[in-house]
């Protein structure tokens, strides 16, 4: 009965095994090359949760040029005074990653939804539009 159960335990984690590799290497494949400069984000937006007032609202939208030509971004702009993107000086060469920094200010209390457009010589792709989120918290009531 022992001799079973542990053939049903091996089977069953080398199947998982097996299965796990399989996704890894789909994964990859589904990077499509694009004929000229390309832009694919990890992530299009990122959720700041619940922060405290005044912490550090600096985040990163990290990217990589899926085409054959060099990506240059001409400009960041954010959706109001309160978020400030910073944009790579130098193209990003095919294959390369990139990064856009934001920074939201979490002197703001509330919840928040605003967005960064990045305007670049992405083939079929010239605009795009990158939203972050969250809530600032108020300070704590001292007592």
């Amino acid at each position: 009965m022992k001799k079973i159960i542990l053939f049903a335990m091996l089977a069953v984690a080398g199947i998982t095994a097996a299965n796990a590799q399989t996704t890894k290497k789909a994964k990859a494949a589904k990077v499509a090359k694009v004929e000229g400069a390309g832009m694919l984000f990890e992530t299009e937006t990122i959720d700041y949760g619940t922060i405290a007032h005044n912490a550090d609202g600096k985040r990163e939208f990290v990217f990589v040029n899926n085409g054959t030509k060099p990506l240059i971004i001409t400009n960041t702009q954010g959706s109001c005074g309160c978020t400030v993107p910073t944009t790579p000086k130098e193209p990003i060469a095919p294959g390369a990653k990139g990064i856009i920094g934001v920074k939201y200010a979490t002197d703001r209390v509330g919840a928040f939804t605003k967005t960064v457009t990045v305007t670049s010589n992405a083939e079929g792709q010239p605009t795009k539009v990158l939203t972050i989120k969250g809530t600032v918290l108020p300070d704590p009531v001292k007592s």
